[in-house]
């Protein structure tokens, strides 16, 4: 564990998830490219870690609201508190720790997509190759985890879900040797685009069909 001295494809994955003991269905869906979650939300709000601090800790939790768009607000909370990386022209978030997860929480109710870029970085705070793991949840009790592979200052992902969005936890995978800092980086949020839930409930009459023909 070491200190911190000084993140047009269509939609990739539609995965539909059933709450435990929830009357209603939770969907979530999966971006990869930024195109294709902008054409299924609207509303949106973006923090770009404008004068974020990249020459000293910043203590955990921190509490923000998205610097463009629509203002929503959201908590940000490390282990070891905050050490941004990048540049004072274009700082990114990152924690102190290596080994430590950002987690993000209390967002405005009306969030129900959240996207951005995660990344790695390096103990001098620059960008840094390797994989990044992800996980989403919602109110309903929806979960989604994936693991981004070799990802790059401009690797996106986003996800959309019909209930308030509750938390996204972003972890770095540790090389074999050295330390990977998970790093975030334009993180938007918004709302569904109305029809959006038209097509997800197509798609929920479309599997129970499928099951049904199967079954006879």
């Amino acid at each position: 564990m070491i200190a911190k001295k000084y993140v047009l494809q269509p939609l990739a994955v539609a995965a539909l998830v059933f709450a435990a003991g929830a009357s209603q269905a939770a969907f979530i869906r999966t971006f990869t490219d930024v195109a294709a979650f902008n054409a299924a939300t609207s509303l949106q709000g973006t923090d770009q870690y404008t004068g974020f601090l990249i020459t000293d800790v910043t203590p955990s939790p921190i509490m923000r609201n998205t610097q463009s768009g629509v203002s929503y607000g959201y908590t940000a909370s490390a282990f070891d508190d905050f050490f941004g990386g990048g540049t004072l022209a274009n700082p990114f978030l990152s924690p102190n720790t290596s080994t430590s997860s950002i987690t993000f929480s209390g967002f405005s109710t009306a969030v129900r997509a959240i996207g951005g870029n995660f990344f790695g970085s390096d103990i001098n705070g620059a960008f840094a190759a390797g994989d990044i793991m992800l996980t989403f949840t919602d109110s309903l009790g929806a979960s989604l985890s994936q693991t981004i592979t070799n990802a790059t200052q401009a690797t996106f992902r986003g996800v959309l879900s019909n209930a308030s969005i509750t938390s996204l936890t972003v972890t770095s995978v540790q090389p074999r040797s050295g330390d990977l800092w998970p790093s975030v980086d334009n993180l938007v949020m918004g709302v569904p685009e109305p029809g959006t839930y038209g097509l997800a409930l197509a798609a929920l009459g479309l599997a129970g069909f499928i099951t049904r023909r199967r079954r006879s």
